[in-house]
């Protein structure tokens, strides 16, 4: 059997097995249908289920030549490796050939977060004279103090608000849910968006439970959002390059420098694993050295 033979087993195996979003799945497909294609293009033409460990190791020397950078590479060797535990678990092979693969070391570079000043700047540079300024508000108070990813904030029905404990059901990835608290900023600006402009929308069919909507009446998309913080960045003078996501990492931050517990900030977070919270501990290593600084005598 070919590449195509397995391919539809494979996304079944990564979505109900592994829990992967269809994003990923999609770059994983796409990641082994390169090493199909790489096999096929060799003097040997060897199908995907017949490769061996060399082959496995000549497809990424490949990779790594065209310049795709570590992330990217060690991506693709995650792909690998789980298409051939599929095969393994159908019992289609005995051996693992991907079992040797080493995943390239990845630098973690630190995420660009916001001050205080600028995350309050931002929040104060909307003209709220326009109804869709009010709901930018709030999606951006939501974006911060809740911490959430920007397809999580598109995703808020109003199913998942809990009102009176001040909570949102969010679904993560993996479609793992979570519950995170509203501060009572968001929480307010949030019912002045319900009450006063998200009432007179004509919301289309299918569309009536999600809370953030388009004038149209639809779903936001993801898009919406990451335009609404470009151009209000530019309108209020900031100059670093922040997205939705910069509001996660100055959530998790500004909770880092104030004390909270890292094993809470990765329940809001929804990491599966702490290591990918630790990221945050930078802000706390750099506050004891600027204590030291300040205050050791030697300094």
């Amino acid at each position: 059997m070919n590449w195509q033979s397995y391919k539809k087993g494979f996304e079944s195996f990564l979505k109900l097995e592994k829990s992967l979003s269809k994003n990923s799945i999609a770059a994983y497909v796409s990641d082994v249908d390169k090493l199909a294609q790489f096999l096929d293009m060799q003097p040997e033409k060897k199908v995907i289920k017949n490769a061996q460990s060399k082959d496995l190791r000549d497809f990424l020397k490949w990779v790594n030549e065209i310049g795709l950078i570590a992330s990217t590479q060690a991506r693709i060797i995650s792909g690998i490796k789980a298409f051939y535990k599929y095969l393994i678990l159908e019992e289609e092979i005995l051996k693992d050939p991907s079992a040797l693969l080493e995943t390239p070391k990845i630098r973690r570079k630190l995420p660009e977060v916001l001050t205080i000043n600028e995350i309050n700047s931002l929040l104060q540079g909307f003209d709220l004279s326009k109804p869709e300024n009010i709901r930018n508000k709030a999606m951006l108070e939501i974006l911060y103090g809740s911490g959430l990813r920007v397809s999580e904030l598109t995703g808020i029905k109003l199913s998942d608000l809990y009102d009176e404990q001040e909570f949102l059901r969010i679904k993560g990835k993996g479609n793992k849910e979570r519950l995170v608290p509203m501060g009572s900023s968001a929480l307010k600006h949030l019912h002045i968006y319900l009450e006063t402009i998200r009432t007179h929308i004509p919301i289309k069919k299918g569309n009536e439970d999600y809370i953030f909507l388009n004038l149209r009446g639809s779903k936001l998309s993801r898009t919406t959002v990451f335009t609404v913080i470009k151009d209000l960045a530019l309108k209020v003078g900031i100059t670093k390059n922040i997205s939705p996501h910069t509001f996660r990492h100055s959530f998790a931050t500004h909770l880092m420098e104030g004390g909270a517990d890292l094993r809470a900030i990765q329940e809001m977070l929804g990491h599966e694993s702490i290591t990918t919270t630790e990221i945050y501990t930078h802000l706390d290593r750099d506050f004891l050295k600027q204590t030291i600084t300040q205050f050791h005598p030697r300094s």
